[in-house]
């Protein structure tokens, strides 16, 4: 599956406490336009794995390829992802990165078994995007677009 190159992401969500939580991810894709949906695959092993439950609502921040030490942050356990980074709070409570290219927040409607993964189908209930160049991965590495 590695030489299928993704956009990377962060997905943020909050704990029952409405502390912020997040975590890398490049399993994210669009599922449908009506209604507007999309799709991620939490591992279970994650941290903040409890945190995605139907209760809840999570953010898909797209990074751009000036942030690939925020995505290696994002994919580190046991530290405060959110020490000295730049994000406030969206509708559904969920962080946005402030750099970020984009973002979808969205509200949990369906969780579904997929191995040690758990499918997060979430309806998007706002979204922005700004310009700029995405971070890609392919590979196992990070990768940046080359001019054309």
């Amino acid at each position: 599956m590695g030489h299928f190159a993704t956009g990377v992401t962060v997905i943020t969500t909050q704990d029952r406490d409405g502390n912020p939580n997040g975590l890398t991810a490049n399993a994210f894709m669009s599922l449908s336009l009506n209604p507007p949906l999309v799709l991620i695959s939490v591992d279970k092993g994650a941290q903040c794995y409890a945190c995605f439950n139907l209760q809840n609502g999570f953010t898909v921040n797209f990074l751009s390829e000036a942030q690939e030490d925020v995505s290696r942050r994002f994919a580190t356990k046991g530290i405060d992802k959110f020490a000295g980074l730049q994000w406030h709070a969206g509708e559904n409570g969920a962080a946005i990165l402030d750099e970020a290219l984009g973002y979808v927040e969205c509200k949990i409607t369906q969780c579904h078994d997929g191995g040690d993964h758990t499918i997060v189908v979430g309806e998007i209930i706002n979204a922005s995007a700004s310009g700029g160049r995405p971070l890609l991965f392919f590979r196992g590495k990070y990768q940046r677009l080359t001019e054309s």
